[in-house]
């Protein structure tokens, strides 16, 4: 068994789903993630700007956020939010333990603004919500130069040759 499914299936089960919601599923979180990247938070959500677009489940990896749609008529799957975490950029969330949940806002590579409601059952599950977020988010991620490898097409800055004066002409 691979990492994803060694960890996706435990974190399944802590949210409360139903083996058949997880296997439906399953399929398409399974061409998005990779078989090395372990789950952090396997969740239901809704969306708060589209309370009628269906029921959401989002999957929450070290390395990509994947969220799949369930139509509420045909009940039908389709992928509507597959990035790496670093693609992300603006990502806030607000904790809120009066209402038992947490809003997930995120602006996507494409520039859509997408936000997530996530509901729970205890006060307390909202903090560890928003520590499993802090996580994912803040801690793991790294500042766009440090992941600056190399630059194609420019010369390291001191291998530089002078800039070229031409001579004043008297």
């Amino acid at each position: 068994m691979d990492v994803f499914s060694r960890t996706f299936l435990p974190a399944a089960a802590e949210a409360g789903l139903a083996t058949q919601t997880v296997s439906r599923h399953m399929p398409i979180f399974r061409r998005c993630v990779g078989s090395g990247d372990a789950t952090i938070l396997v969740t239901r959500c809704s969306r708060p700007d589209h309370p009628v677009g269906g029921d959401h489940l989002m999957l929450l990896t070290h390395r990509r956020l994947v969220v799949t749609q369930q139509t509420r008529v045909l009940h039908r799957l389709r992928l509507h939010l597959n990035t790496e975490l670093r693609e992300l950029s603006n990502v806030t969330w607000s904790p809120d333990p009066r209402l038992h949940s947490v809003e997930l806002a995120a602006t996507a590579i494409d520039g859509a603004r997408e936000r997530f409601l996530i509901r729970t059952h205890h006060p307390k599950q909202v903090w560890q919500l928003d520590a499993l977020l802090n996580h994912a988010f803040r801690t793991r991620l790294r500042t766009p130069a440090e992941r600056l490898v190399a630059t194609i097409g420019e010369p390291p800055l001191g291998a530089r040759p002078a800039a070229f004066r031409p001579a004043s002409v008297r």
